[in-house]
């Protein structure tokens, strides 16, 4: 017999009752799978156009010296 779950509250109460183990398992599993769906919408966005402004902004902001080095930023954080 299968067990279907249909709601995240379901999920969530099902992940509830993992062992730790399996737990961390599903947790790195679905880090993995974010991060693909990210990269996917990242490649999405970039193939339509969507984050050019943004880069054409960056773009001017370094031309014009209005950057710093990544290092100085952390130095201060």
């Amino acid at each position: 017999m299968a067990l279907t779950m249909s709601t995240v509250a379901e999920m969530k109460a099902a992940f509830e009752r993992l062992p730790e183990r399996d737990a961390w398992e599903l947790a790195g599993w679905i880090e993995q799978v974010m991060e693909q769906r990210w990269d996917q919408q990242i490649a999405e966005d970039i193939a339509a156009g969507r984050l050019d402004k943004l880069a054409d902004q960056a773009i001017a902001h370094y031309q014009a010296g209005r950057v710093k080095p990544l290092r100085e930023f952390l130095d201060h954080a």
